[in-house]
């Protein structure tokens, strides 16, 4: 079922009460959405081809949004309002992409 306040929600953001039980695979962290900026600036650089997974993969697809764990070393990609939350698929953020 389709609640309305879920239709409103743009590909990038997930509902806040999922975004609540969320946290990074690999440390246990909380998690928060990444402002749009960064999310710009890591779709410029995938563009490129300047960006990896975690996993060492390059990331050839553009992301919607993402997920920051706390310590903002590595954030997990929103689709289609669906996170990526597994290990592997992070990406490592560099303080200039903040």
């Amino acid at each position: 079922m389709v609640r309305p306040e879920d239709t409103s929600k743009g590909k990038g953001e997930i509902a806040a009460d999922l975004l609540a039980i969320l946290c990074c695979p690999e440390t246990k962290q909380e998690v928060f959405l990444m402002d749009q900026t960064v999310v710009e600036r890591l779709n410029q650089r995938i563009s490129k081809g300047e960006l990896k997974t975690k996993g060492g993969q390059p990331i050839t697809e553009q992301i919607d949004g993402g997920l920051l764990r706390t310590d903002k070393t590595v954030a997990y990609p929103i689709r289609d309002q669906i996170p990526i939350m597994l290990i592997e698929e992070g990406i490592p953020i560099e303080k200039s992409d903040l």
